[in-house]
């Protein structure tokens, strides 16, 4: 049962990512790249100028905790993202991924300590969607709840909310998850892809009579930061907290899933 799961998982993600692949690796501990590797980047930019980036992996190996490793994978995803951002397209859908030493592929442990860049060559481009997999969605489709963020804001119109799914806080603090990163870097490419797009992040929380720390309010001004620190203009993100004023259930809620419906992060669109 599990072999056929394994082969089935190995089958999805060959469709998804069948497209040209380039790795660079790295020194053990270690996020930047050395001398040759940095070179064999460089050579590979020069020479895919025309192409576009659908994704970046990151890898580790074994050596160290678990959650080190987690950390360093998506080091060095950020690594070579801000390395060759500004040399080559990137799809509006961008994808991270750190994988950390969960999804080591080989025995070796050198071959693992990498990040993989997907890409299109230009000669492609005409069949991009086809090559993703991707179908076509026209603007009177209700785009469903589970779309990608990005054709949430796509078919979007000034005004209209999404709720950020998968961004989590640490209980009774504003201390942003490590397992949000995804969620986080989707919003962030979405930001960096639609230049004139301004939003406001409205924080939401669950289970209490009153936000009496502000921590909706801090939560939303977090998730800020982060855009800031990864070079989003201040003002194009806008904040407030809505505390407990705009539950989608009652409170007190009557299931962990209901107070977990409650405690969200939602983004506005102010102008696109």
């Amino acid at each position: 049962m599990r072999v056929g799961l394994l082969l089935l998982m190995l089958f999805l993600i060959n469709a998804v990512f069948a497209q040209e692949q380039m790795s660079v690796f790295f020194e053990s501990n270690k996020y930047e790249l050395n001398a040759k590797e940095e070179a064999k980047l460089k050579d590979w930019i020069s020479k895919n100028k025309a192409s576009k980036i659908v994704a970046i992996n990151g890898y580790t190996d074994e050596v160290g905790t678990s959650s080190y490793n987690d950390s360093l994978a998506q080091k060095r995803v950020d690594f070579v993202f801000d390395y060759i951002k500004d040399k080559i397209n990137i799809r509006g859908d961008f994808k991270s991924r750190s994988f950390g030493e969960k999804f080591a592929q080989t025995g070796n442990d050198a071959e693992n300590r990498r990040t993989t860049v997907f890409y299109i060559l230009e000669e492609d481009l005409e069949r991009e969607n086809e090559i993703l997999g991707i179908k076509e969605v026209s603007d009177t489709t209700v785009v469903d709840e589970n779309a990608p963020l990005h054709e949430k804001i796509k078919h979007a119109k000034k005004g209209d909310k999404i709720i950020l799914k998968n961004i989590n806080f640490h209980q009774n603090t504003f201390a942003i998850t490590q397992d949000s990163n995804g969620a986080l870097y989707d919003l962030l490419f979405v930001m960096q892809n639609n230049p004139t797009l301004r939003v406001q992040i409205q924080g939401h929380i669950c289970c209490v009579d009153k936000d009496r720390r502000n921590l909706s309010l801090e939560r939303a001004k977090q998730v800020r930061r982060f855009l800031v620190f990864k070079g989003v203009s201040q003002q194009r993100v806008f904040v407030t907290g809505f505390g407990v004023t705009k539950p989608l259930h009652s409170i007190p809620e009557e299931t962990e899933e209901k107070a977990a419906e409650n405690r969200r992060v939602e983004l506005e669109i102010i102008s696109k």
